[in-house]
């Protein structure tokens, strides 16, 4: 069967992606930006890739007319504080857009939704929800709650607060329940559910077997991870307050957490297990899912994470307009160096940044997230999805990566802290030298203060940097 794979450069779409294949789906995955998916070299034979803006309906003339059956997984949350309308525009214009073709079955995963008291954003999934139904096709919707594993927003953010705090006092909220469910369980009832007449025009909960209060969860969390701590909930802490906390504890952006927070308070248990029985799926319990999730960090194995997508730095930017790094108008600082290994040098730039830092001046690299985070930017937190291996679209720090191609020795990076202009960060292997240069294109006259302000530091941190690199 033809399917149409929406949202598959995020976090759900990269792992279902081989899942369909290997079933022997003809698969269309629908990118904003092709130049960030980058799909596995083994599947690249088997997929066809179209680029589409489901808020712009001229590209979505792109879709295969003789498609039989679409998964929509695209979410705009955080991305802007209209998201709501967004999501709806979205999902109107996939409506209209998919009505045209021969598809026969949607299916869509949502949040759940039982509560008569919704924050924005599950309202919004039920919105999206709605307009989709009214489609000339057979609609699936999968609702779920908390979404467990390596990667993803939810499994970031507790492995953020457990292991970086040994006493939390935590805002009320955190006893409100839940129903978590593994990422491997998402994936295989998305797989399952396309073409299952039973499920056309119905909606499901999705849930594991485990009803939790969000602070069982990062007991449990701790207890796993062999760490004692000690949660305190106060009933002072108002919402602001608590994105405040989410926002400088954690590696999530600010609006993402004012949407976290505000849907915590709003209980996600699943109403039934029908779609268990007509799927034949008896999903891990929440403690097995935490497990995988650190099976899979341990071999460096995470498929996909939530810090790659744009709505970890509020930031929505399309790679192609910024992979050209301009020269008019601009301030650089340009150095090359002679290496004594190119593979060694190469490995290096390709493990830079996270857990391995930046080589130099590494408090000074911190300091600067730090004012970053005070800012409201992303500071250096979201770190790298994988030790070794660098894609266009990866975020890297508060970078975001633009080109990355090893063979070719060429790895370009694009700014996502707060500045008052644009920056980029370019190494390129010339021969027998590595070229190191970092450009700034400053916005009005603080722009070029700011420049000259940190031309010291930036002289410092960027001569000793490529001289670790080419060491």
């Amino acid at each position: 069967m033809k399917l149409l794979l929406t949202g598959a450069s995020g976090y759900i779409g990269k792992r279902l992606l081989p899942i369909l294949v290997e079933k022997g789906h003809d698969v269309t995955c629908c990118v904003r930006d092709v130049k960030r998916f980058n799909p596995p070299q083994s599947l690249r034979s088997k997929i066809q890739i179209i680029q589409i803006d489901l808020l712009k309906n001229d590209t979505l003339d792109n879709i295969p007319k003789d498609i039989d059956a679409a998964y929509y997984l695209v979410h705009s949350m955080s991305v802007s504080a209209n998201y709501q309308a967004l999501e709806q525009e979205s999902a109107i214009n996939f409506r209209n857009a998919i009505d045209k073709t021969n598809v026969k079955h949607v299916v869509y995963l949502s949040g759940i939704v039982n509560e008569e008291a919704l924050s924005k954003h599950l309202l919004s999934r039920k919105n999206v929800e709605h307009e989709l139904g009214k489609g000339n096709y057979h609609l699936t919707t999968l609702r779920a709650g908390i979404i467990v594993g390596s990667g993803s927003a939810s499994f970031e953010i507790m492995r953020d607060l457990v292991e970086k705090l040994p006493v939390m006092i935590t805002p009320k909220w955190l006893n409100t329940k839940c129903q978590p469910i593994g990422i491997s369980d998402v994936i295989i009832m998305l797989s399952k559910t396309v073409f299952n007449t039973k499920t056309y025009d119905r909606d499901f909960d999705i849930g594991g077997p485990d009803i939790m209060s969000y602070k069982e969860m990062l007991l449990e969390f701790a207890r796993i991870r062999n760490l004692k701590r000690n949660i305190f909930t106060i009933p002072v802490m108002t919402p602001r307050l608590s994105s405040y906390w989410l926002y400088f504890v954690t590696s999530t952006s600010y609006k993402l957490a004012i949407a976290l927070v505000n849907s915590m308070k709003v209980e996600v248990i699943c109403r039934n297990d029908d779609i268990n029985k007509i799927l034949n799926i008896q999903p891990v319990k929440y403690e097995t899912a935490l497990k995988t999730a650190f099976s899979k960090i341990e071999k460096n194995e995470v498929v996909s994470s939530w810090k790659d997508a744009f709505i970890s730095s509020d930031i929505n930017l399309d790679i192609s307009d910024f992979i050209q790094v301009p020269t008019f108008g601009c301030y650089k600082d340009i150095r090359e160096r002679n290496f004594h290994d190119k593979a060694d040098c190469i490995q290096k730039i390709w493990r830079i940044g996270g857990d391995n830092g930046w080589y130099y001046a590494t408090p000074l690299w911190k300091f600067r997230g730090f004012l970053d985070k005070l800012a409201g930017g992303v500071g250096l937190r979201r770190g790298r999805t994988s030790e070794d291996t660098l894609n266009a679209g990866d975020a890297l720090d508060f970078w975001r990566v633009l080109y990355a191609n090893k063979a070719e020795g060429r790895l370009l990076l694009y700014a996502e802290m707060k500045l008052p202009g644009d920056a980029w960060l370019e190494f390129r292997i010339v021969d027998d030298k590595l070229l190191q240069k970092a450009t700034f294109r400053p916005l009005g006259l603080i722009g070029r203060l700011y420049w000259f302000s940190v031309l010291p530091v930036h002289g410092f941190i960027f001569k000793g940097m490529i001289k670790k690199l080419t060491k």
